[in-house]
C-alpha cells in the first residue's frame, strides 16, 4: 500500500507537473498539498497577519532578486548573489538596524568577517560566542569521559544564554554561524527575534554538509549502511 504520510522528498513527479508547483499538476498519495488542504488554509490565515505577511512578502521578493535577467524568454535560472549578500539585503528590506550573531567559538573568524560586513552595510552588529558565561559542562550532567578534553575544565556551549543576551540587546534579527546540532535548536527556541542560518557547521566538509550527499555513491557510501 502506498504511504500516506508526508514524504515530499520521495516524490518522483517532474518539477513542473507537481501539484505544489502548478494548479494543473498532480501528486502521489502522500502529497500534503492534496491531503492537508485545511492545514494549508490555516497557514494562509497566519500569513495574513500584518507582521508575518510583510516578512514573507519581503522574503519572497529577496528570493527573486537573487536571480538575474528574469525578463528574458526562454528563462534559464541565473543566480547572482551569495547568501551573505542576500541576508544583508533582506535585513535592509525589513528595516532592521541591530543584527545579532550567535556563533560557535570554532568559527570566530567567520563571525568576525560577518560582523565587519554587517557594519559596512550600515547595521549595528552584536555577537555572542557559544561559550558565553564559562559554565562548566558538569552543570548539565556531563561526565569526565564525555568531555572533548578529558581531565580538563571544559565550558559548555550555552545557546540559551546566547539567545538571552541577544534578547536583552533587543536585536531585530539574529544570524546563526555554525552552532552545533541541538545547540542551534535551543537557540532558535529561546530567541525572541526571528533568525536565519548563514553557516551550518560541518567539521569534516568545510561547513558544507551537502557535500556528503553528493558523494554517497563513493566516499560516503557508508551513510547508507545501518550504523555507518
Amino acid at each position: 500500500m502506498e504511504s500516506t504520510k508526508p514524504e515530499c522528498a520521495k516524490c518522483r513527479i517532474p518539477y513542473r507537473e507537481k501539484i505544489c508547483q502548478s494548479p494543473q499538476g498532480h501528486g502521489p498519495a502522500f502529497c500534503p498539498t492534496l491531503k492537508w488542504k485545511e492545514l494549508v488554509e490555516k497557514a494562509n490565515v497566519e500569513y495574513a497577519k500584518p507582521g508575518i505577511q510583510e516578512f514573507a512578502r519581503k522574503a519572497s521578493i529577496q528570493e527573486a532578486e537573487c536571480y538575474a535577467e528574469r525578463d528574458r524568454r526562454p528563462y534559464v535560472l541565473h543566480p547572482v548573489k551569495p547568501r551573505v549578500q542576500e541576508t544583508c539585503e533582506f535585513a535592509h528590506k525589513m528595516g532592521y538596524k541591530k543584527i545579532g550573531i550567535a556563533f560557535c567559538s570554532g568559527l570566530t573568524l567567520e563571525a568576525r568577517y560577518l560582523s565587519q560586513i554587517l557594519e559596512k552595510q550600515g547595521f549595528e552588529a552584536v555577537s555572542v560566542s557559544c561559550k558565553v558565561g564559562c559554565t562548566p559542562k558538569e552543570t548539565i550532567g556531563i561526565k569526565e569521559e564525555e568531555k572533548i578534553y578529558i581531565g580538563s575544565f571544559e565550558a559548555m556551549c550555552s545557546p540559551i544564554a546566547q539567545a538571552m543576551v541577544l534578547n536583552e540587546e533587543e536585536t531585530d534579527f539574529n544570524i546563526l554561524i555554525g552552532l552545533c546540532v541541538g545547540h542551534d535548536s535551543l537557540f532558535l527556541k529561546y530567541s525572541k527575534a526571528l533568525c536565519t542560518v548563514l553557516v551550518t557547521k560541518d567539521r569534516i566538509l568545510a561547513h558544507n554538509p551537502a557535500a556528503a550527499f553528493y558523494t554517497m555513491g563513493s566516499y560516503y557510501e557508508r551513510l547508507m549502511r545501518e550504523g555507518f
